[in-house]
């Protein structure tokens, strides 16, 4: 099953600036499941609120296309993989990691994992 969701680019900036590339994703699921169904919600809320309008999702079955996953070196899913803007980027799991998301896809910028030191501070 491949499905294509496509939002149109707004049309309410003037014609003569240069509106920013669409954002290609395609997602790779197997089947109807929990985790395939979770995920494709995540993803259309993710670009719903961080891209606006500019954004084209493929949904790509695995159970019944398995030979396109080969193109993508597809091991896990469902694995989001953003295709345009370069570079490549790939996501595994349902996406419900909303800023590990964003952070993956570079639409925010790094944030440290913890506020706690790693190293043991000396004693006295």
């Amino acid at each position: 099953m491949r499905i294509r969701l496509t939002r149109p680019a707004a049309r309410s900036r003037p014609m003569a600036s240069r509106a920013p590339s669409p954002w290609v994703l395609r997602l790779y699921i197997a089947g109807a499941t929990a985790h395939s169904v979770l995920a494709i919600r995540n993803l259309r809320r993710l670009c719903d609120e961080h891209l606006s309008n500019r954004y084209q999702i493929e949904v790509i079955d695995l159970l019944k296309n398995p030979q396109l996953a080969q193109g993508d070196q597809i091991v896990a899913v469902p694995t989001l993989v953003r295709r345009l803007p370069p570079p490549l980027r790939k996501i595994i799991g349902d996406l419900s990691n909303t800023e590990r998301v964003l952070v993956g896809l570079d639409l925010r910028a790094d944030a440290p994992l913890s506020t706690e030191h790693d190293a043991e501070e000396p004693h006295g």
